[in-house]
């Protein structure tokens, strides 16, 4: 019987050296009768090939029909509920939702960059500073009140989708 050093047996399996010092220390493989660094061969192959195995269950082997049957149930099942809940509204996919913020973005940078070019008449008659305050601020406020507002947003979106998908 022949007997494999460390680096053979990591060529054979396709693993590192170190791998294979990490396997021996798991107790996956085993040295050939306790002679240190030395291995057989068709002993360690068997070995890691369990190993495997027994870390993919999913391997093919061993396929219980009644697990798998069940697995593909409870999908559907979950799908079935998923397109259930889009719809009644209480879901939605994330092209709406995409939609929807891409929207409510748009709109917001619009009211952010017509406020200048809408307060500077205002403001440049104005000379008290605590009132140029209160009519930013409130611009701003006003703009962040439409931006925080997404069930009005989402609502009218998919309202306006309604409307264009009916003749």
């Amino acid at each position: 019987m022949k007997l494999y050093d460390t680096k053979a047996i990591a060529r054979i399996l396709d693993l590192t050296e170190r791998r294979v010092r990490q396997l021996k220390e798991q107790k996956i493989i085993a040295e050939y009768k306790d002679v240190p660094g030395l291995y057989e061969l068709t002993t360690t192959v068997h070995a890691y090939v369990n190993y495997l195995r027994k870390r993919n269950p999913e391997s093919g082997e061993d396929i219980d029909y009644n697990t798998e049957r069940a697995k593909l149930i409870r999908a559907k099942r979950k799908n079935e509920e998923f397109d259930l809940g889009v719809k009644e509204g209480n879901l939605h996919t994330s092209e709406d939702i995409q939609t929807v913020m891409t929207d409510m973005l748009i709109n917001f940078k619009s009211r952010l960059m017509a406020i200048p070019s809408k307060l500077s008449p205002v403001l440049s008659k104005k000379t008290d500073k605590a009132e140029i305050h209160r009519i930013l601020k409130d611009s701003v406020d006003e703009a962040l009140n439409e931006l925080s507002d997404f069930d009005k947003t989402f609502s009218e979106e998919r309202e306006a989708e309604n409307e264009n998908s009916n003749p």
